[in-house]
Parts: structure tokens; sequence; C-alpha cells
């Protein structure tokens, strides 16, 4: 039996609205019978991931591991929404590459810093512009926004009913 479990890997600035948007489209299909799985970057750096820092190469470890991770699920046949800023290119092609392309679907949950910044639901930015978090992706460290992302979620346009219901169709179409 072919395996057609996928991760659905959302990439964003902090506050952009990954976490926000999975939580709502996991239960939806949770409830529909679909088994899938919620990883988080803050969650798994409380557990997993909490010996690891912010720099680059704690970031690179810090998706690593989430995409052995990944990749141990989706071979379950459980499909992964992973929620990871994971700010640069090379570092979600090392995701891609351990997960196999077949069954990485990249997704762009786009705010701009600003934006960002003025949600700022857990006082992260103004934590960073104070100088009292080091290495912060957007202020400290660059973010560089996907160049061939398989779907974008612009939630500084789009309202939240609309950016649940275009990531829960994107979902629903890529995992049967």
């Amino acid at each position: 039996m072919k395996n057609i479990a996928k991760v659905f890997w959302l990439t964003g600035l902090s506050g952009s609205g990954k976490t926000t948007l999975a939580l709502e489209v996991v239960d939806i299909l949770r409830s529909e019978g679909v088994k899938i799985k919620l990883l988080d970057g803050d969650v798994l750096r409380e557990g997993l991931n909490k010996d690891l820092g912010f720099s680059l190469e704690d970031r690179k470890e810090n998706i690593r591991r989430v995409a052995e991770l990944s990749r141990i699920l989706i071979d379950c046949g459980i499909h992964c929404i992973n929620c990871f800023i994971s700010p640069t290119r090379q570092i979600r092609e090392l995701a891609r590459s351990i997960i196999g392309k077949e069954h990485f679907r990249e997704i762009f949950v786009k705010a701009s810093l600003d934006c960002c910044e003025k949600r700022d639901v857990k006082g992260l930015y103004k934590k960073a512009r104070k100088g009292l978090i080091n290495d912060f992706t957007g202020i400290h460290s660059p973010f560089e926004n996907p160049t061939s992302a398989d779907l974008i979620i612009d939630t500084e346009k789009e309202n939240l009913l609309e950016s649940i219901d275009k990531l829960y169709t994107f979902i629903y179409e890529n995992s049967r």
C-alpha cells in the first residue's frame, strides 16, 4: 500500500498566524476522521528541543529533528501540520529533503513584520526590541520569504475565516 500522508509545513514570522490557523484546521480534519498531528515550534521547544537556542545552527538542528519526527509520523499514515518559523530557504530545503518532496507541502503564512509586531500576542517582539531576546527572526536575524510555496495565506489581507478555509481546502485536496 502506497503511503499518501503529507507534511504541511507552515512557515512565516512569529505572529503571522501559523498556529492559530493550524489549530482550527486540525480540529475540523480530526472531526472528519483524518489522522493528523500538529507539530508546533513553541511546544517542541518545551520538550524534544528544549536543549536548543536560536542560533542558526540550533535552528537547523530544531528543524532537522522535527523533519525526522514528521517522517516517522507520515510513515505511519499520519498527516502533519508543522508550524515553524523556519527562517531560511536552506532550512526549509533541509526539511523537504528529509521528509521527501513527494510528501512535503510548503505553506507561507504571510504577514509583514509591522503587522506581526502589532499583533505580538506573546510579547516577543517587544522583548527582542529591548534586547531581552537575541537572534529573534525579523529583528536580529532575517526571514527569507519562500520563492516557490505551494500555498500562500496572507493573514494581513485575508480575515481569519478566509484563511482557515484556504488552508483547510488545500490540505483536504492534498491529503486524498
